[in-house]
C-alpha cells in the first residue's frame, strides 16, 4: 500500500510540475471556467474524479461517457486551470485492486 501512494504521488507531483511549466510556456492553460465550458461544451466531459497535490493545486478527471474522451487537468491556485494529458477509452471502473504482495 505504502509503495502504490508513494507511486501515485510521485506521478501527481509530476504532473503538477509539468503544468507548472506549461503554464510558464502559456500554453494549454487559462481561467477555469473557460476550460471546463470547452471540455462540456466541446467533449461533452463531465468531472468524474478530483485530488489534492502539492501547492494547493487540485488535479481533476473530466470525460464524457458517450465518447470515450477523458482530459486530466491541474488547477493552479491562482485560478489558472492547465490541461496535463487527454485520450479516448474512458471506462468507469469499481473493481478494488489487489493487495501488494
Amino acid at each position: 500500500m505504502e509503495k502504490t501512494l508513494l507511486k501515485m504521488t510521485m506521478g501527481l507531483g509530476i504532473m503538477v510540475l509539468a503544468a507548472q511549466q506549461v503554464q510558464a510556456q502559456g500554453q494549454n492553460c487559462g481561467p477555469r471556467e473557460d476550460v471546463l465550458t470547452r471540455l462540456h461544451e466541446a467533449y461533452g466531459e463531465t468531472r468524474r474524479g478530483l485530488g489534492l497535490a502539492r501547492q494547493g493545486a487540485v488535479m481533476e478527471l473530466f470525460a464524457s461517457g458517450e465518447s470515450g474522451s477523458w482530459t486530466i487537468t491541474v488547477t493552479l491556485p491562482n485560478g489558472i486551470t492547465c490541461l496535463v494529458a487527454s485520450g479516448q477509452a474512458y471506462e468507469d471502473v469499481a473493481d478494488a485492486l489487489p493487495p501488494n504482495a
